[in-house]
């Protein structure tokens, strides 16, 4: 090729591509494809009344090129609008929505029309960076438009890219419609939109025996189906907590789907009398509300787990055949021997979950009485060595048991026994990494973490691995890696009562990224949720004395010291659960300002 066949020109580009689009093909092929098709013609006709070219639309990706950069965003805006109101009657996980970026920059040309270069580049770039719906320009377009369309433009500041040396400033294009089309987000706003991959929510199984002493017996059961889908990596399951929130309620499954954002719902029914069980399920596409598949299950008590099996099997044959017969050979748990051991550890993890919720010292007692009544029933009831290491991991944390080391050493030979029995149980694993960052003694930092990356590995979908993990990870001194995790979390399970305790490790994570504007956000997200939870009222007092508000921070100090007095004296004492010297370091003096007990100047040098 000559150089005659290239012309080097400044131009406006656009660029546009849809948001979701491996998980709206994987809903629904043929309607993707006629909507995508619609959209296109939408594209064309609007880049040409406004003077531009259209280069390629290959994919679900729009490649325009306009003389003037007022044509280019004019376009955009005319585009977004145009697509937005036939949407409207749309659920939300089938709507088609695309990112736009455009730039005015210099472009290569070819004589066949294609174009190339860093102009190019930077413009898909600011469409990477676009909501949805949404379109994001260069501050030259911005500066050549300004005043001239019918828009504003929120400053975004520099933002580095991919592929791109030097950082791009970034401007979100605002009409007067858009506050009232996508409201702007809050803190703990949550993305339900379609995952790429199956995606289910098992309901709470109603209790059809009569008796309300059954709950923990048909809770149980579902609590074990749910943990058996968790194992798959192929899946996508949304966590127990989230799920049972819907437990007394007869909800419509197509409404369950919008609100946990998945494709397939799981409901059924126990009832169990004398030594027999029945058990019915029926699983549900939650898009169309129609009906993949149900079954019933008449056996004796003793075969309860054989049906737990044989519904993960059918449930993974419905909606995930890619997944092999190994890796549901792979999750098959250990199951208790004796069925009676089995239902009291049944109610002792159920109240060690509660206890950790509610943050209930009487209730977590309870579940460690009855963690030890299973055991001597089973010694080898893995779930009742979990419920007995969760349990104490809790005491030890909130200083809510007298002799701690004696809780310590229990919690740890609990879950050393649970992991003997069953290797791929992974929540032994869990509170194994827990426990290690609070030894009474020196810590073994790389141990911890390594069991936390393992209990997540093992089990992906887990919301309290991952939970921990990102806890884990922001307590080594990877807070960025810590907040990814944590973000997951809330996706897993967007309805969980345990939320607050997400809302406050976020908190400290921002605190220790020195973040201390969001690390204030995340702590009075987790205030309103739960008021009488300590943590949050501790990183109040840390945060505004990072923000140089002293009197707030002595106000929130003085709260947490009446809901806690012992755990804040540790803290004050420099106890933190921190690797990095730094970070204990800042949190003391920090904190030691707020108590009154250091000259508020120390914190300069922190900041």
């Amino acid at each position: 090729m000559s150089g005659s066949d290239l012309r080097q020109r400044l131009a406006a580009i656009l660029v546009a591509d849809v948001a979701g689009y491996s998980r709206l093909m994987a809903a629904d092929e043929r309607a993707t494809v006629a909507t995508l098709d619609a959209a296109r013609a939408v594209f064309r006709a609007q880049i040409e009344a406004n003077r531009g070219r259209v280069v390629d639309m290959a994919g679900d990706s729009v490649l325009a090129v306009f003389e003037t950069a007022i044509g280019a965003v004019s376009a955009a805006l005319a585009v977004q609008q145009a697509l937005r109101a036939p949407t409207a009657d749309v659920p939300e996980a089938r709507r088609m929505r695309f990112r736009i970026g455009v730039h005015l920059g210099d472009v290569i040309e070819k004589a066949d029309g294609t174009v190339y270069g860093d102009g190019v580049n930077i413009a898909a770039r600011l469409g990477d960076l676009a909501e949805p719906g949404g379109i994001t320009v260069s501050e030259s377009i911005c500066t050549a438009v300004k005043h001239k369309v019918a828009a504003s433009f929120e400053d975004q500041g520099e933002q580095k890219v991919k592929n791109i040396a030097e950082p791009v400033r970034a401007f979100v294009v605002k009409t007067n419609g858009d506050a009232a089309a996508t409201p702007p987000p809050i803190v703990g706003e949550i993305d339900l939109s379609l995952p790429d991959k199956p995606s289910i929510a098992v309901l709470p199984f109603a209790n059809m025996s009569g008796d309300p002493e059954q709950e923990y017996f048909t809770d149980g059961i579902v609590d074990d189906i749910i943990t058996d889908l968790s194992r798959f990596h192929a899946l996508f399951v949304i966590a127990r907590n989230s799920s049972f929130a819907y437990k007394g309620r007869s909800p419509d499954v197509r409404q369950v789907g919008k609100e946990l954002g998945v494709r397939y719902v799981l409901e059924g029914s126990i009832r169990r009398t004398s030594n027999r069980i029945r058990v019915t399920a029926q699983l549900i596409d939650a898009l169309t509300g129609t009906h993949l598949w149900a079954e019933r299950y008449d056996r004796v008590l003793e075969d309860i787990f054989a049906v737990q099996e044989e519904l993960t099997r059918s449930i993974v044959a419905a909606i995930a055949p890619q997944i092999e017969d190994a890796e549901i050979a792979k999750a098959r748990r250990v199951r208790p021997a004796n069925l009676s051991a089995y239902e009291i550890a049944v109610r002792a993890w159920a109240n060690a979950q509660t206890a950790s919720v509610k943050g209930d010292r009487v209730l977590r007692d309870q579940a460690i009485r009855e963690a030890k009544e299973a055991l001597a029933k089973d010694p080898g009831s893995v779930l009742a060595l979990n419920a007995l290491a969760r349990s104490q991991a809790q005491h030890v944390l909130l200083h809510t048991t007298a002799d701690r080391e004696t809780a310590w050493q229990e919690g740890m030979a609990a879950t050393a026994r649970a992991i003997g029995l069953d290797h791929l149980d992974h929540r032994a694993y869990i509170w194994k990494g827990y426990l290690l960052v609070y030894a009474t003694g020196e810590i073994q930092w790389d141990e911890a973490l390594a069991n936390l990356r393992h209990a997540h590995e093992l089990n992906p979908n887990d919301a309290v691995a991952l939970f921990v993990l990102g806890w884990g990870e922001i307590v080594f001194g990877n807070p960025h890696q810590g907040i990814d995790c944590l973000t997951r979390v809330l996706r897993l399970s967007p309805h969980d009562p345990w939320m607050y305790l997400v809302h406050n490790v976020l908190s400290y994570a921002c605190f220790t990224a020195q973040d201390y504007r969001k690390a204030l956000h995340w702590a009075l997200l987790a205030n309103r949720e739960a008021p009488n939870y300590p943590l949050p009222h501790l990183y109040f007092a840390v945060t505004y004395v990072g923000l140089g508000e002293i009197d707030k921070a002595k106000a929130a100090l003085g709260r947490a010291r009446h809901i806690a007095p012992e755990f804040i004296q540790s803290r004050l004492e420099g106890k933190w659960p921190f690797r990095k010297a730094e970070t204990r370091e800042r949190l003391s003096v920090f904190l030691r300002i707020a108590a009154g007990l250091e000259d508020p100047n120390a914190a300069s040098a922190l900041r």
